[in-house]
């Protein structure tokens, strides 16, 4: 996957699409990711009492009703922003030196003009 977790990227497609914002969480396995404020779906949930809360007192409720939150998107609908041109790009790879290491992998943006490393 080209992107991870915190990374800036902008939706391609979708009712949120030319929307950016980061990603929260990203599952690799599926191609999936969760990105901050997009993609919200609405869910109905019924309010129910909080686990292990007795021990403080009366008993606490999770609220309940309408709650918005944020769904998985494919990977396909996102693509990366650079942080150096703010544009929506490719990424590439390059590969770099690091003392005691060796070679090190890194992203790079692809657009023309800026080729400047993400990580």
């Amino acid at each position: 996957m080209k992107v991870k977790k915190g990374d800036m990227v902008q939706m391609l497609s979708g009712k949120d699409r030319g929307k950016q914002g980061r990603i929260v969480d990203a599952q690799p396995r599926s191609g999936r990711v969760i990105v901050e404020n997009l993609n919200q779906v609405v869910r109905h949930a019924k309010p129910r009492p909080i686990r292990d809360a007795g021990r403080m007192g009366g008993t606490q409720m999770t609220p309940g009703g309408r709650i918005e939150k944020p769904a998985y998107v494919p990977i396909s609908s996102v693509m990366l922003v650079c942080p150096v041109c703010h544009l929506p790009t490719r990424v590439g790879y390059t590969f770099k030196e690091v003392k005691g290491r060796g070679q090190q992998k890194v992203r790079v943006c692809k657009r023309e003009g800026c080729g400047q490393e993400i990580d």
